[in-house]
């Protein structure tokens, strides 16, 4: 249950730093709507970060919970906000894949 809470505060994360790109995209009302977004996510994203780590060693569940921010933001910066795709960057994103898939396994819980 910890592992499935730190997978979704990792989704709140993606969703706060996609939020912060669309309001520095707008301005005015829908500026303060992505904020308001920005701010319930970052809540709730840090309240299940913090449920999971009740458990979970701190190192590791840290760890998973930026790597998936990371990866997920990167995928939203690519198909919603058209960065770039380059060979390297995927190259780099596959190996932290990797690696929060790694922590995963070698975890004592």
């Amino acid at each position: 249950m910890n592992w499935i809470l730190l997978i979704i505060a990792g989704l709140f994360e993606v969703g706060f730093a996609s939020c912060l790109g669309k309001a520095k995209e707008t301005s005015g009302l829908a500026s303060t709507y992505w904020m308001i977004g920005f701010f319930v996510c970052l809540s709730i994203s840090m309240i299940l970060l913090y449920k999971a780590t009740q458990v979970l060693p701190i190192g590791t569940a840290y760890a998973v919970w930026t790597g998936i921010g990371a990866v997920g933001t990167v995928l939203v910066g690519i198909f919603i906000f058209k960065e770039p795709a380059a060979f390297w960057r995927i190259f780099f994103l596959t190996t932290l894949i990797a690696s929060i898939i790694g922590l995963k396994f070698v975890s004592s819980h």
